[in-house]
């Protein structure tokens, strides 16, 4: 695959999405999301918010946003914001991370604790939870170290998850919007951001190692792309055909840097673009009501 970069001079990008606006992501480091306009300008949002580790579009074009106190929503066109959710059963949460629409209006979505992170005490307690589109949330997998890239197989009958530090996890979804107990799909612990194709693939995100990984649903290691420059942080396809293959990556050691509070001073974080010969799944969007109160 030919990578060409789309956007440069960035410090740690993350939550890659795309649709008819252009392509959006983030900026853990330096705060905010982005989007690259169809004419190559670059608006952005939300420049105080720093670890937007994931994001989702609502069906009204607003963007839902990930950090340190949970999940927010922004609209785009006029700039009003807002908390989709900051709390479960009246307990703040520690923060979210990466997050994927369920296909029925809601929402998939891994916790971070933010806190623990930043004063080195390794990374504290994580889950998986599903929130769905009267408010309702779900706890669906409880005990995990870091959540990461989220993904559903193209029957909808499976959840994909990258437990960092851990492995890429896969779910059976159960008829009563339960999870199975997880198996190991791919046990490199070097995993961020995820993606699935129509065929079953999972295109995992390696970081340290630079690699774009697509491991087939047996877990079978299909494809191992070297990634220009290295560093890659997520992964999503995109484009009318779904075709559209988007990278984002990090400044070297930025991770490390923004996680003890620190600033990088390297601006080498960038969004690749590809053409797959195998296309996405299509992402459905959430359908949140979101106003401002």
């Amino acid at each position: 695959m030919h990578f060409k970069p789309v956007v440069e001079n960035f410090c740690f990008l993350e939550a890659p999405r795309v649709d008819e606006r252009g392509i959006w992501f983030s900026d853990c480091a330096l705060g905010g999301f982005h989007c690259l306009r169809p004419n190559g300008q670059i608006d952005s949002w939300l420049t105080g918010r720093k670890f937007i580790g994931g994001m989702a579009i609502n069906d009204d074009g607003k963007m839902i946003c990930g950090g340190p106190d949970g999940l927010v929503w922004c609209d785009p066109a006029t700039g009003a914001t807002g908390v989709l959710l900051d709390a479960i059963n009246g307990e703040l949460l520690p923060g979210c991370n990466d997050m994927m629409p369920d296909g029925k209006g809601g929402l998939y979505f891994g916790t971070m604790n933010y806190t623990a992170i930043k004063n080195g005490v390794r990374w504290g307690q994580a889950g998986i939870y599903r929130l769905d589109p009267d408010g309702a949330v779900t706890e669906l997998v409880s005990k995990l170290e870091f959540c990461n890239g989220i993904g559903l197989s193209p029957d909808g009958r499976n959840l994909y998850h990258n437990a960092s530090m851990e492995g890429t996890i896969a779910y059976k979804i159960l008829p009563d919007g339960r999870l199975s107990e997880g198996e190991m799909l791919n046990a490199d612990k070097d995993c961020d951001g995820l993606a699935v194709d129509s065929e079953g693939g999972v295109w995992i995100a390696l970081t340290h190692q630079g690699f774009l990984l697509r491991v087939r649903p047996d877990g079978t290691t299909d494809r191992r792309i070297e990634i220009p420059g290295g560093h890659v942080t997520s992964v999503c396809f995109g484009g009318s055909d779904w075709r559209d293959l988007y990278l984002t990556t990090t400044s070297e050691g930025a991770p490390a840097i923004v996680a003890k509070g620190g600033v990088p001073k390297t601006r080498t974080g960038r969004v690749l673009h590809a053409k797959s010969d195998i296309p996405g799944v299509p992402v459905a969007k959430t359908r949140f009501r979101l106003s401002a109160a």
